[in-house]
C-alpha cells in the first residue's frame, strides 16, 4: 500500500558551476543561470510504501508525516536561497534532481526503516523529477 502527503514551499536558486564561465553558464542553464536568481513554487509529494497497521488502518499516520515534512523541509527551504542560506546546497548545484536528493535524505532519517520513501518534487508545472533511493 501507498500514501501520500502534498507540501509546497518557495525558494529561489540559480544555476551554475563554479569555475565556469558566465558563458558557459548561461549556454548550459540559460535563463536559470541568472546572476540575480529565480523562484519556483515547489509542490512536493512524499509517498511511503509499506503494509498496513492492522491495529490503525494506517500504512503511516498523515498528520505525523505532515509534521516531519514541515519541520524537516518546508521550513528549512521555504522563502529561502537555496543558494545562498541553506548549507545543504553548499557545493551542490541545486537542480530539481539535487533538491529531490537532499530531502529524501532529510526525510529518510525522519522515516520508519520498514517504509519505502520516494519523493516527488515539482519545479514548474512541467517538470517533475522523482527519486526513491536508489
Amino acid at each position: 500500500m501507498k500514501v501520500c502527503r502534498r507540501e509546497t514551499f518557495n525558494a529561489a536558486h540559480r544555476l551554475f558551476v563554479e569555475g565556469w564561465s558566465d558563458e558557459k553558464n548561461q549556454s548550459v542553464f540559460g535563463k536559470c543561470s541568472n546572476p540575480n536568481y529565480h523562484g519556483h513554487n515547489y509542490i512536493l509529494e512524499t509517498w511511503l510504501e509499506g503494509p498496513v497497521d492492522p491495529q490503525t488502518g494506517y500504512v503511516y499516520d498523515l498528520g505525523k508525516l505532515k509534521q516531519i515534512i514541515r519541520d524537516e523541509i518546508a521550513h528549512r527551504f521555504d522563502h529561502r536561497n537555496l543558494n545562498l542560506d541553506c548549507p545543504e546546497f553548499n557545493g551542490k548545484n541545486p537542480t530539481a534532481e539535487n533538491i529531490a536528493l537532499v530531502i529524501w535524505e532529510l526525510l529518510r532519517v525522519a522515516i520508519p526503516d520498514h517504509l519505502a520513501l520516494t519523493v516527488r518534487l515539482s519545479e514548474t508545472e512541467n517538470n517533475w523529477v522523482e527519486y526513491a533511493g536508489n
